[in-house]
Protein backbone atom coordinates (compact mmCIF):
# COMPACT_ATOMS: atom_id res chain seq x y z
CA UNK A 1 0.00 0.00 0.00
CA UNK A 2 0.91 3.67 -1.02
CA UNK A 3 1.13 5.98 1.64
CA UNK A 4 2.29 9.72 2.54
CA UNK A 5 1.16 13.30 2.13
CA UNK A 6 -2.12 13.90 0.33
CA UNK A 7 -2.77 17.62 1.01
CA UNK A 8 -0.24 20.52 2.55
CA UNK A 9 -0.79 23.94 3.93
CA UNK A 10 0.61 26.29 5.64
CA UNK A 11 -0.23 29.23 7.87
CA UNK A 12 1.56 31.93 9.66
CA UNK A 13 0.65 35.53 10.94
CA UNK A 14 -0.05 38.62 9.35
CA UNK A 15 2.78 40.71 10.36
CA UNK A 16 6.71 40.49 10.24
CA UNK A 17 9.73 42.51 10.75
CA UNK A 18 12.35 42.77 8.91
CA UNK A 19 15.62 41.03 9.53
CA UNK A 20 17.96 44.29 8.41
CA UNK A 21 16.30 46.70 10.41
CA UNK A 22 16.48 44.41 13.87
CA UNK A 23 20.08 43.94 13.56
CA UNK A 24 20.52 47.89 12.91
CA UNK A 25 18.53 48.05 15.71
CA UNK A 26 20.34 45.27 17.93
CA UNK A 27 23.92 47.12 16.38
CA UNK A 28 24.58 43.95 14.78
CA UNK A 29 26.12 44.01 10.89
CA UNK A 30 23.23 43.46 9.09
CA UNK A 31 24.82 40.27 7.20
CA UNK A 32 25.63 38.56 9.78
CA UNK A 33 21.25 38.15 9.86
CA UNK A 34 20.86 38.20 5.83
CA UNK A 35 23.77 35.88 4.93
CA UNK A 36 25.64 34.43 8.22
CA UNK A 37 22.55 32.63 9.27
CA UNK A 38 20.50 33.31 5.85
CA UNK A 39 17.49 35.30 7.54
CA UNK A 40 15.45 38.23 6.00
CA UNK A 41 12.17 38.36 7.92
CA UNK A 42 11.04 37.27 10.89
CA UNK A 43 7.03 36.51 11.26
CA UNK A 44 5.56 37.54 14.75
CA UNK A 45 2.64 36.47 16.39
CA UNK A 46 0.26 38.99 18.20
CA UNK A 47 -1.40 37.64 21.13
CA UNK A 48 -4.49 37.11 18.95
CA UNK A 49 -2.47 33.84 17.65
CA UNK A 50 -1.23 30.69 19.70
CA UNK A 51 -0.54 27.22 18.59
CA UNK A 52 -4.10 26.19 18.46
CA UNK A 53 -5.51 28.55 15.67
CA UNK A 54 -2.09 28.80 13.79
CA UNK A 55 -2.65 25.13 13.12
CA UNK A 56 -6.65 25.59 12.38
CA UNK A 57 -5.69 28.14 10.03
CA UNK A 58 -3.19 26.25 8.42
CA UNK A 59 -5.27 23.06 7.63
CA UNK A 60 -8.70 25.28 7.49
CA UNK A 61 -8.66 26.08 3.73
CA UNK A 62 -6.86 22.76 2.37
CA UNK A 63 -9.69 20.39 3.73
CA UNK A 64 -12.97 19.41 2.01
CA UNK A 65 -16.24 17.40 3.16
CA UNK A 66 -14.79 14.44 2.45
CA UNK A 67 -11.46 14.94 4.07
CA UNK A 68 -13.23 16.35 7.05
CA UNK A 69 -15.75 12.67 7.11
CA UNK A 70 -12.24 10.90 6.25
CA UNK A 71 -10.12 11.92 9.41
CA UNK A 72 -10.23 10.19 12.57
CA UNK A 73 -6.93 11.20 13.85
CA UNK A 74 -5.37 14.42 14.62
CA UNK A 75 -1.75 14.27 15.65
CA UNK A 76 -0.43 17.60 16.80
CA UNK A 77 3.12 18.05 17.24
CA UNK A 78 4.59 21.42 19.52
CA UNK A 79 6.30 22.08 21.67
CA UNK A 80 4.76 26.06 22.00
CA UNK A 81 1.11 23.77 23.34
CA UNK A 82 -0.94 25.81 25.77
CA UNK A 83 -2.34 23.38 27.97
CA UNK A 84 -0.15 20.46 30.11
CA UNK A 85 -3.27 17.96 30.23
CA UNK A 86 -5.71 18.67 27.04
CA UNK A 87 -3.80 18.13 23.45
CA UNK A 88 -4.10 21.12 21.34
CA UNK A 89 -5.33 18.56 18.87
CA UNK A 90 -8.87 18.71 20.50
CA UNK A 91 -9.10 22.43 20.16
CA UNK A 92 -8.40 22.16 16.63
CA UNK A 93 -10.18 19.28 15.88
CA UNK A 94 -13.61 21.19 17.21
CA UNK A 95 -12.64 24.50 15.36
CA UNK A 96 -12.67 22.75 12.11
CA UNK A 97 -15.62 20.80 12.62
CA UNK A 98 -14.18 16.81 12.12
CA UNK A 99 -16.99 14.96 13.18
CA UNK A 100 -16.24 13.07 16.91
CA UNK A 101 -15.23 9.78 16.28
CA UNK A 102 -11.47 10.58 15.77
CA UNK A 103 -8.52 9.92 18.01
CA UNK A 104 -6.65 13.50 18.98
CA UNK A 105 -3.00 14.00 20.83
CA UNK A 106 -0.63 16.09 20.99
CA UNK A 107 3.37 14.97 20.32
CA UNK A 108 6.15 16.63 21.95
CA UNK A 109 9.75 16.28 21.25
CA UNK A 110 11.07 20.21 20.24
CA UNK A 111 11.32 20.27 16.39
CA UNK A 112 10.98 16.44 15.47
CA UNK A 113 6.88 16.61 16.50
CA UNK A 114 5.46 16.83 13.50
CA UNK A 115 7.67 13.84 12.29
CA UNK A 116 6.88 11.53 14.65
CA UNK A 117 3.01 12.21 13.98
CA UNK A 118 3.64 11.44 10.01
CA UNK A 119 4.99 7.99 11.13
CA UNK A 120 2.65 7.03 13.49
CA UNK A 121 -0.12 8.05 11.40
CA UNK A 122 1.34 5.87 8.44
CA UNK A 123 1.43 2.86 10.76
CA UNK A 124 -2.53 3.65 11.10
CA UNK A 125 -3.49 4.26 7.77
CA UNK A 126 -1.91 0.77 6.92
CA UNK A 127 -4.29 -0.53 9.56
CA UNK A 128 -7.35 1.92 8.38
CA UNK A 129 -6.92 2.14 4.55
CA UNK A 130 -9.84 4.21 4.29
CA UNK A 131 -9.47 6.76 6.75
CA UNK A 132 -6.88 9.64 6.82
CA UNK A 133 -4.78 11.43 9.59
CA UNK A 134 -4.29 15.02 10.06
CA UNK A 135 -0.79 15.82 11.23
CA UNK A 136 0.30 19.50 12.31
CA UNK A 137 3.10 20.90 13.45
CA UNK A 138 2.86 24.26 14.70
CA UNK A 139 4.79 26.52 16.75
CA UNK A 140 5.81 30.51 18.10
CA UNK A 141 9.72 30.50 19.20
CA UNK A 142 10.54 32.91 21.51
CA UNK A 143 13.93 33.27 22.63
CA UNK A 144 13.23 37.05 24.02
CA UNK A 145 14.48 40.54 23.14
CA UNK A 146 17.82 41.26 23.08
CA UNK A 147 18.89 37.32 23.25
CA UNK A 148 21.81 35.31 21.36
CA UNK A 149 18.90 33.32 19.53
CA UNK A 150 16.25 36.75 19.01
CA UNK A 151 17.24 36.34 15.08
CA UNK A 152 15.92 32.82 14.78
CA UNK A 153 12.31 33.36 16.11
CA UNK A 154 9.34 32.88 14.18
CA UNK A 155 5.74 31.63 14.45
CA UNK A 156 4.14 29.24 12.01
CA UNK A 157 2.54 26.46 11.35
CA UNK A 158 1.95 23.10 8.66
CA UNK A 159 -0.94 20.70 8.17
CA UNK A 160 -0.64 18.10 6.58
CA UNK A 161 -3.16 15.06 5.41
CA UNK A 162 -1.55 11.71 5.24
CA UNK A 163 -3.21 8.65 3.42
CA UNK A 164 -3.22 5.83 1.24
CA UNK A 165 -2.73 7.00 -2.49
CA UNK A 166 -1.70 10.41 -1.67
CA UNK A 167 -1.62 12.71 -4.42
CA UNK A 168 1.42 14.55 -3.12
CA UNK A 169 4.29 12.39 -2.05
CA UNK A 170 4.51 8.67 -1.67
CA UNK A 171 6.33 8.24 2.07
CA UNK A 172 9.18 5.59 1.40
CA UNK A 173 9.46 2.43 3.78
CA UNK A 174 12.75 3.26 5.19
CA UNK A 175 13.49 5.43 7.55
CA UNK A 176 16.75 6.17 9.84
CA UNK A 177 16.22 7.28 13.21
CA UNK A 178 18.69 8.61 16.35
CA UNK A 179 18.13 9.27 20.14
CA UNK A 180 20.59 10.84 22.62
CA UNK A 181 20.31 12.91 25.69
CA UNK A 182 21.70 16.26 25.01
CA UNK A 183 21.04 19.72 26.75
CA UNK A 184 21.13 21.74 22.99
CA UNK A 185 18.07 23.30 23.40
CA UNK A 186 15.01 23.20 26.28
CA UNK A 187 12.39 25.30 27.98
CA UNK A 188 11.64 24.22 31.42
CA UNK A 189 7.51 24.44 31.67
CA UNK A 190 8.32 27.45 34.11
CA UNK A 191 9.59 29.48 31.18
CA UNK A 192 7.78 30.80 28.45
CA UNK A 193 11.07 31.42 26.46
CA UNK A 194 13.42 28.66 25.30
CA UNK A 195 17.28 28.05 26.38
CA UNK A 196 19.61 26.92 24.01
CA UNK A 197 23.95 25.77 23.80
CA UNK A 198 23.55 27.35 19.96
CA UNK A 199 27.25 25.73 19.16
CA UNK A 200 26.52 22.58 20.97
CA UNK A 201 22.83 22.44 18.78
CA UNK A 202 24.91 23.31 16.10
CA UNK A 203 27.29 20.24 16.13
CA UNK A 204 24.59 18.05 17.21
CA UNK A 205 22.11 19.11 14.07
CA UNK A 206 25.07 18.07 11.78
CA UNK A 207 26.58 14.89 13.49
CA UNK A 208 22.78 13.61 13.83
CA UNK A 209 22.19 14.21 10.28
CA UNK A 210 25.55 12.00 9.26
CA UNK A 211 24.55 9.61 11.32
CA UNK A 212 21.32 8.49 9.95
CA UNK A 213 22.28 10.03 6.63
CA UNK A 214 24.81 6.58 6.67
CA UNK A 215 22.28 4.51 8.60
CA UNK A 216 19.89 5.35 5.63
CA UNK A 217 22.20 4.53 3.10
CA UNK A 218 23.09 0.99 5.10
CA UNK A 219 19.23 0.37 4.74
CA UNK A 220 18.25 1.45 1.56
CA UNK A 221 21.20 1.15 -0.69
CA UNK A 222 20.42 4.44 -1.92
CA UNK A 223 23.03 6.97 -2.92
CA UNK A 224 23.58 10.69 -3.47
CA UNK A 225 22.72 10.17 -7.00
CA UNK A 226 19.93 9.48 -5.98
CA UNK A 227 17.94 12.52 -4.69
CA UNK A 228 16.52 15.11 -6.71
CA UNK A 229 17.11 17.40 -3.57
CA UNK A 230 17.06 17.22 0.32
CA UNK A 231 14.71 19.28 2.23
CA UNK A 232 16.06 20.07 5.89
CA UNK A 233 14.66 21.29 9.29
CA UNK A 234 15.74 25.11 8.89
CA UNK A 235 15.86 26.52 12.29
CA UNK A 236 17.92 29.05 10.39
CA UNK A 237 18.66 28.64 6.74
CA UNK A 238 22.20 28.44 6.99
CA UNK A 239 21.82 25.55 9.14
CA UNK A 240 20.52 22.77 6.74
CA UNK A 241 23.07 24.50 3.90
CA UNK A 242 26.22 23.57 6.39
CA UNK A 243 24.54 19.39 6.83
CA UNK A 244 24.21 19.60 2.90
CA UNK A 245 27.70 20.17 2.66
CA UNK A 246 29.22 17.66 5.07
CA UNK A 247 28.24 14.87 1.91
CA UNK A 248 28.50 16.41 -1.58
CA UNK A 249 31.75 15.19 -2.17
CA UNK A 250 29.56 11.57 -2.14
CA UNK A 251 28.47 12.74 -5.76
CA UNK A 252 29.80 14.26 -9.09
CA UNK A 253 29.36 17.86 -9.96
CA UNK A 254 26.35 17.36 -11.43
CA UNK A 255 24.77 15.95 -8.04
CA UNK A 256 26.28 18.65 -6.17
CA UNK A 257 24.33 21.61 -8.76
CA UNK A 258 21.17 20.10 -8.68
CA UNK A 259 21.18 19.24 -4.55
CA UNK A 260 22.46 22.67 -3.95
CA UNK A 261 20.05 24.68 -6.03
CA UNK A 262 16.62 22.49 -5.24
CA UNK A 263 18.33 23.90 -1.55
CA UNK A 264 18.01 27.41 -2.32
CA UNK A 265 14.73 26.94 -3.80
CA UNK A 266 13.47 24.89 0.01
CA UNK A 267 14.54 27.96 1.69
CA UNK A 268 13.03 30.20 0.08
CA UNK A 269 9.54 30.30 2.63
CA UNK A 270 12.06 29.50 5.82
CA UNK A 271 13.78 32.74 4.88
CA UNK A 272 10.85 35.20 5.21
CA UNK A 273 9.04 33.34 8.03
CA UNK A 274 11.62 32.20 10.85
CA UNK A 275 11.71 29.30 12.89
CA UNK A 276 8.86 27.15 13.40
CA UNK A 277 10.24 24.63 15.31
CA UNK A 278 7.95 21.58 14.43
CA UNK A 279 6.59 22.97 11.17
CA UNK A 280 10.06 23.97 9.94
CA UNK A 281 11.48 21.02 7.63
CA UNK A 282 7.35 20.89 6.02
CA UNK A 283 7.72 24.19 5.17
CA UNK A 284 11.10 23.71 3.56
CA UNK A 285 9.06 20.62 1.59
CA UNK A 286 6.31 23.21 0.65
CA UNK A 287 8.42 25.60 -0.79
CA UNK A 288 10.68 23.36 -2.70
CA UNK A 289 7.35 21.99 -4.33
CA UNK A 290 5.81 24.97 -5.05
CA UNK A 291 8.51 27.19 -6.31
CA UNK A 292 10.45 25.00 -8.06
CA UNK A 293 7.77 23.91 -10.77
CA UNK A 294 9.86 21.19 -13.41
CA UNK A 295 10.65 18.62 -10.31
CA UNK A 296 9.47 15.41 -12.56
CA UNK A 297 6.75 13.17 -11.50
CA UNK A 298 8.95 9.91 -9.26
CA UNK A 299 11.92 12.30 -8.05
CA UNK A 300 12.82 11.31 -4.82
CA UNK A 301 12.72 13.80 -1.93
CA UNK A 302 14.69 13.38 1.10
CA UNK A 303 13.94 14.56 4.30
CA UNK A 304 15.73 15.36 7.22
CA UNK A 305 14.51 15.91 10.76
CA UNK A 306 15.99 17.29 13.68
CA UNK A 307 14.70 17.82 17.75
CA UNK A 308 16.87 18.99 19.70
CA UNK A 309 17.07 17.33 23.28
CA UNK A 310 17.63 14.91 20.73
CA UNK A 311 15.52 12.92 18.44
CA UNK A 312 16.95 12.81 14.48
CA UNK A 313 15.34 11.04 11.40
CA UNK A 314 16.34 10.55 7.77
CA UNK A 315 13.19 9.20 5.58
CA UNK A 316 11.96 9.79 1.88
CA UNK A 317 9.59 10.33 -0.69
CA UNK A 318 8.42 9.69 -3.45
CA UNK A 319 6.74 12.82 -5.77
CA UNK A 320 3.68 11.72 -7.63
CA UNK A 321 2.30 12.03 -11.29
CA UNK A 322 0.55 15.58 -11.16
CA UNK A 323 1.27 16.37 -7.95
CA UNK A 324 1.41 20.54 -8.59
CA UNK A 325 -2.35 20.66 -9.41
CA UNK A 326 -2.96 19.49 -5.35
CA UNK A 327 -0.75 22.37 -4.18
CA UNK A 328 -2.07 25.63 -2.60
CA UNK A 329 0.36 27.61 -4.48
CA UNK A 330 -1.94 31.07 -5.07
CA UNK A 331 -3.09 30.73 -1.44
CA UNK A 332 0.35 30.65 0.08
CA UNK A 333 2.24 33.44 -2.37
CA UNK A 334 -1.13 35.56 -1.15
CA UNK A 335 -0.61 34.85 2.19
CA UNK A 336 2.95 35.64 2.37
CA UNK A 337 2.87 38.74 0.39
CA UNK A 338 -0.28 40.11 2.13
CA UNK A 339 1.81 40.56 5.40
CA UNK A 340 2.32 44.25 7.09
CA UNK A 341 5.73 44.98 7.99
CA UNK A 342 6.00 46.30 11.26
CA UNK A 343 9.21 48.84 13.30
CA UNK A 344 11.47 46.77 15.89
CA UNK A 345 9.52 49.31 18.34
CA UNK A 346 6.41 47.82 17.35
CA UNK A 347 7.44 44.50 17.12
CA UNK A 348 9.20 44.86 20.30
CA UNK A 349 5.53 45.64 22.24
CA UNK A 350 3.75 43.44 20.78
CA UNK A 351 6.35 40.61 21.78
CA UNK A 352 5.72 41.99 25.70
CA UNK A 353 1.89 41.43 24.72
CA UNK A 354 1.34 37.94 26.22
CA UNK A 355 -2.03 36.27 27.97
CA UNK A 356 -2.17 36.15 31.82
CA UNK A 357 -0.58 33.25 33.52
CA UNK A 358 -2.56 33.35 36.19
CA UNK A 359 -6.38 32.61 35.01
CA UNK A 360 -7.07 36.33 34.99
CA UNK A 361 -9.83 36.82 32.85
CA UNK A 362 -9.24 38.79 29.73
CA UNK A 363 -10.99 39.83 26.21
CA UNK A 364 -8.98 40.34 23.38
CA UNK A 365 -9.74 42.30 20.05
CA UNK A 366 -9.98 40.62 16.94
CA UNK A 367 -10.98 43.14 14.71
CA UNK A 368 -7.48 43.59 13.35
CA UNK A 369 -6.36 40.43 13.08
CA UNK A 370 -7.34 38.69 9.60
CA UNK A 371 -7.01 34.98 10.26
CA UNK A 372 -10.28 32.77 10.09
CA UNK A 373 -9.83 31.58 13.67
CA UNK A 374 -8.26 33.49 16.42
CA UNK A 375 -7.98 33.46 20.42
CA UNK A 376 -10.29 35.69 21.58
CA UNK A 377 -9.28 35.47 25.64
CA UNK A 378 -9.14 33.65 28.73
CA UNK A 379 -12.87 33.10 30.89
CA UNK A 380 -12.60 31.27 33.91
CA UNK A 381 -9.26 29.73 32.69
CA UNK A 382 -10.50 28.31 29.79
CA UNK A 383 -8.67 29.76 26.72
CA UNK A 384 -11.68 31.25 24.51
CA UNK A 385 -11.64 30.95 20.25
CA UNK A 386 -13.46 32.02 17.38
CA UNK A 387 -13.92 30.48 13.93
CA UNK A 388 -14.98 34.05 12.28
CA UNK A 389 -16.55 31.56 9.28
CA UNK A 390 -18.83 30.01 11.84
Amino acid sequence: MKIGIDKIGFYTPHLYVDMNKLAVARDIEPEKFTIGIGQEKMAISPVTQDAVTLAANAALNILDEQDKEQIDFVIFGTETGIDNSKSAAVYVHHLLGLHPQARAIEVKQACYGATAGIQMAKGHIALNPDSKVLVLGSDIARYGLNSSGEATQGAGAVALVISADPKLLVLEDQSAYLTEDVMDFWRPVYSDKAYVDGKLSNEKYISFFNTVWEQYKAKSGLELKDFAAICYHLPYTKMGLKALRTIMDEGTEADKERLLANYEVSKGYNKIVGNIYTGSLYLSLLSLLEQKDDLAAGSRIGLYSYGSGSVGEFFTGILQEDYRKHLHVEQHTTLLSSRTEVTVAEYEDIFEQTLPIDGSTVELNVDNDPATICVTGITDHMRQYVNKAD
